[in-house]
């Protein structure tokens, strides 16, 4: 299994909502890295569900429900989207700031490429961050 991170600002899409929906495909990716890692996901990958620029911080895990196929919202062949469902909620919310403050994070993409919105994460980044939300 792979680990994953994707930001959605929530005043679009929040996690609260998306609990509510009970599935999705994530769309409107536009970046060729963002695209690939998409690509990359396969069913049963874990998702950090990360809200941007309000709330700046990991709140919840997300499963990958589906793999990647035609993004719908265009006609372009470019882009793609895979189906999510919400996992678990983060008990405690893991911000931007303990991330950057985490020095066994210091390489995790989140800080590295802070505009990429679909994202790795490495088995050791996934476990240190399930350490700081309480979900250990």
């Amino acid at each position: 299994m792979a680990y994953w991170l994707v930001k959605s600002e929530p005043f679009k899409y929040s996690w609260q909502q998306f609990e509510k929906d009970k599935q999705t495909f994530w769309d409107g990716v536009r970046n060729y890295a963002a695209r690939n890692n998409l690509k990359a996901m396969k069913k049963g990958d874990e998702v950090l569900f990360y809200h941007s620029n309000e709330g700046l911080e990991i709140v919840g895990i997300a499963k990958v429900a589906k793999e990647h196929y035609q993004d719908p919202t265009t006609e372009e062949d470019a882009w793609v989207v895979v189906d999510l469902k919400p996992y678990k909620k983060i008990k405690k919310p893991v911000s931007l700031e303990q991330v950057k403050a985490d020095k066994r994070l210091a390489n995790m993409a989140l800080v590295r490429l802070g505009r990429l919105s679909v994202q790795p994460v490495t088995d050791e980044e996934y476990q240190i961050i399930m350490e700081l939300g309480g979900m250990k």
